[in-house]
């Protein structure tokens, strides 16, 4: 996990709180990965240039895949503008691919490429993914940045200091982010999972 320098210190994460179900508009669940009726929902507080937020997607991926929608994933943004300089810049383009139809495709594609998060690589991103690239970057895209620091606040309110940060129905998740690790903590057999796949 990567942590924000200018926090001081380490807090102790609260409770999330979240509704008991997707409802329309519902900020908390704008980008939702999986079945929305899944029982266990894993809320992700990320930012795209962060290496062990990559690392994490493929686990979180591969964990709803493999659920039998058991499981759905919530994406918050969370960007560390300081030590990732390319952070806000990757999430705005992430909102404003999410209000064209491809959050989840975009999101791929900035993790895969996280060396490359400037506004003209995230424009030939858009092009692979068909979308209206000059919504993605510059003043365009900043409309949708009340989105990403309504995102960080709740993060802040919630004790998030790095990321990834997950929490797990609404409690802080702080074992390891494998796969075997959440299954436990789920308590998803083994036999299911792999079916699931």
């Amino acid at each position: 996990m990567t942590t924000d320098e200018s926090d001081g210190g380490a807090r102790e994460a609260a409770p999330l709180s979240l509704q008991s179900g997707p409802h329309e508009g519902d900020f908390a669940f704008r980008w939702a990965y999986g079945n929305p009726e899944a029982p266990f929902t894993i809320v992700e507080f990320g930012d795209f240039e962060c290496p062990y937020c990559g690392a994490a997607k493929p686990v979180l991926a591969e964990l709803v895949n493999g659920s039998e929608g058991q499981v759905r994933l919530v994406w918050r943004h969370f960007p560390l503008f300081e030590p990732h300089p390319y952070a806000l810049t990757a999430a705005l383009a992430a909102e404003a691919a999410g209000h064209q139809g491809a959050f989840w495709p975009m999101a791929g594609l900035l993790f895969k490429n996280q060396d490359s998060l400037d506004d003209a690589s995230i424009v030939r991103y858009g092009e692979q993914l068909g979308l209206d690239t000059a919504a993605l970057v510059g003043d365009p895209a900043q409309r949708f940045a009340d989105a990403v620091r309504t995102d960080y606040q709740d993060g802040i309110d919630a004790g998030v200091h790095g990321t990834p940060t997950l929490f797990l129905n609404g409690q802080p998740y702080t074992d390891g982010v494998t796969v075997t690790d959440l299954r436990d903590t789920i308590g998803l057999s083994r036999k299911r999972a792999r079916f699931g796949r």
